[in-house]
């Protein structure tokens, strides 16, 4: 059920928090020992909550919007009083003393903690491969990844184990697990959701979402969190509309552009071109007008990233030196040899190697000619939207060029994994929202993922579209057996 009809049933009586929460705990049992999508489950707490719920409805008291739904939270999102390990062995024992506003948010909605999710170390990765905790399977196959940096949230939301999850976006890590395990993710507008208490990646890059299993609960969800926040430096002071308002509206009239040159890509799997061609003529059977619009330096993203990315990655994570929290080395002489044995014990290899190229691309006599560069790069991305939404209300894309690829089939070489975010980077450079929604299945019966981009703060234009192509297409009627897709 989604979202509402579990608000209504919940409100009847038809159904206790308390039920509902144990059925997504006895799931997690059931299944997680095979997917390790979990890093913590709060059995304990999540009890507690619902029993709070369900006391307050039999008081008949007003219930929040929220009230008694089980989510799970990406493990890079502080929580109060619960350890918070970016699935690394240098936050491994760490346990914030404050809360993040989006899960503060959530709390104050009446939602339900139900546990923190796997994800690559410090959300630098695209297969959820790097964590320190292991590798969270593909519940459609469980020898595919379930994408990353959020794997762990996507591959929660897929396999049934809680309603809904928040995961993070710097380059795709939302959309793109989304995509891979058929579920919905949105990345908002840069600056709608607050950053605060999210543990830093890239600043300028990194955002948090929901993954749900319909467009319509990614509302529910982003009406919450989304806000600004005195907190965050960079919130957008803006109101926030109604986002479910905007679900019931026609796409009739409305101009869908189609990037050409994300169709030209290389590396693009025919059937996922297809799927996604097709999905744009569905939209166009429901009145929408289909464009071809050019960005022609998309494909320069993906180089852009990754010199921005690390170059911040490598400020962001200068803090962790083994000496007010975090990891500290057991053999350590001088405070340089304890902070570089630290660092070197606590920090992963992928970790590691991004935080040497941002060093590198920061340092004298490269900073011109490699984070200057990018920067101004990265603006030229923007004027190519911006000149793109001209002649377009919303952009498609597909997500990723391939589904869900083999377990340890990049693991050895970086470049052909980083090329896994090819299509999603650039949404996240100019700062503008963006949606995966599944729209189809290769014939391995693993899902595809359609991309939507709206421009700046235009979520509720994105909702509409994305909720009247999910509701006629359709996609999981049919879709093929598994062994933990519920």
């Amino acid at each position: 059920m989604s979202i509402a009809e579990l608000r209504e049933q919940l409100k009847l009586g038809n159904i206790s928090a308390r039920e509902l929460v144990d059925q997504k705990l006895s799931r997690i049992k059931q299944v997680d020992g095979k997917l390790n999508a979990f890093l913590e489950v709060t059995s304990e707490r999540a009890r507690k909550d619902a029993k709070r719920i369900d006391d307050a409805r039999a008081a008949g008291d007003p219930l929040p919007p929220l009230a008694g739904i089980p989510i799970a939270i990406k493990d890079n999102l502080c929580t109060k009083g619960i350890k918070t390990t970016c699935s690394s062995r240098m936050l491994e024992h760490f346990v914030p003393p404050y809360e993040s506003t989006v899960t503060e948010k959530l709390w104050q909605s009446g939602a339900v903690l139900l546990g923190k999710t796997n994800l690559d170390e410090f959300a630098m990765g695209s297969s959820t491969e790097t964590s320190a905790f292991g590798a969270t399977s593909n519940p459609w196959n469980t020898t595919r990844v379930p994408g990353g940096s959020s794997g762990g949230s996507a591959a929660a939301v897929a396999a049934g184990e809680c309603i809904a999850a928040l995961g993070s976006d710097t380059g795709g890590s939302i959309r793109q697990p989304a995509s891979f395990c058929g579920v919905v993710g949105l990345k908002p507008t840069y600056g709608l959701v607050s950053r605060w208490g999210l543990v830093a990646f890239a600043s300028s890059l990194d955002q948090v979402g929901p993954f749900t299993n319909s467009v319509a609960d990614t509302a529910e969800i982003l009406q919450v969190i989304a806000g600004s926040d005195p907190r965050d430096s960079t919130s957008l002071k803006v109101t926030v509309p109604s986002f479910t308002d905007s679900l019931g509206k026609s796409v009739a009239g409305l101009r869908i552009g189609l990037i050409k040159e994300c169709f030209d890509q290389k590396g693009l799997s025919s059937e996922v071109k297809n799927s996604v061609l097709a999905a744009a003529d569905l939209l166009e059977s429901l009145g929408a007008e289909l464009v071809e619009v050019s960005c022609p330096r998309f494909n320069d993203g993906i180089a852009t990233y990754y010199v921005i990315a690390p170059s911040e990655a490598s400020a962001n994570l200068a803090r962790y030196d083994g000496v007010k929290y975090g990891y500290r080395t057991q053999q350590s002489g001088s405070l340089e040899a304890m902070t570089t044995k630290s660092r070197t014990e606590g920090f992963g290899s992928e970790v590691k190697r991004r935080i040497l190229i941002g060093t590198y691309a920061l340092s004298a006599g490269y900073v011109d000619a490699y984070y200057k560069k990018a920067q101004k790069v990265r603006t030229l991305i923007r004027q190519d939207f911006e000149n793109a939404f001209t002649k377009a209300d919303i952009l498609l894309t597909p997500t990723a060029p391939t589904t869900a690829f083999k377990v340890g089939s990049h693991s050895e070489d970086p470049v052909s994994m980083y090329l896994s975010d090819l299509l999603t980077i650039p949404a996240n450079l100019a700062g503008l929202p963006a949606i995966s929604l599944p729209c189809g299945f290769d014939q391995s019966g693993l899902p595809v993922g359609l991309q939507l981009i709206a421009n700046v703060l235009k979520e509720s234009s994105l909702l509409q579209v994305a909720h009247q192509y999910e509701k006629a297409a359709d996609v999981m009627t049919n879709k093929p057996k598994s062994q933990f897709i519920p």
